[in-house]
């Protein structure tokens, strides 16, 4: 359904530094960078290694993330990764929202953690599969 999706950002260098460390373990990479230093309308894009942007960061200064009851989640490959985005987020600024743990009330097999990033974004980290 969604092609991509974009979230505002009042630093980019610094959002930059928070998203490559939490996406790596998931197996995302920055596809494409848009870094001026000091100018306006600076953005990078993340997605599959070689593919296309599936999050774009935007540099805005007067961003607002949005609050309760909106978050990204990204798919993870096991729960080791799960674990790492988690780990990643809290040593790139980020908050715990929610360490990793099964989820019993999504799902049987619902392993997730939640952090919040630096400009107050709400993100989840999921695996979904009982061979995780």
């Amino acid at each position: 359904m969604l092609h991509h999706l974009s979230l505002a950002v009042r630093d980019i260098a610094r959002a930059t530094d928070f998203y490559d460390a939490i996406l790596e373990p998931l197996g995302y990479a920055r596809v494409w960078s848009d870094i001026r230093p000091g100018e306006a309308g600076q953005a990078v894009g993340y997605g599959p290694p070689g593919g296309h942007d599936k999050l774009a960061l935007k540099q805005c200064d007067d961003a607002l993330a949005p609050g309760d009851g909106q978050h990204v989640a990204f798919a993870a490959p096991n729960r080791a990764a799960v674990d790492a985005f988690h780990a990643a987020a809290l040593a790139h600024g980020g908050r715990s929202n929610g360490r990793p743990d099964m989820r019993p009330d999504y799902g049987p097999h619902y392993y997730a953690a939640f952090v919040i990033d630096p400009d107050g974004h709400r993100l989840e980290a999921v695996i979904n599969n009982p061979r995780s």
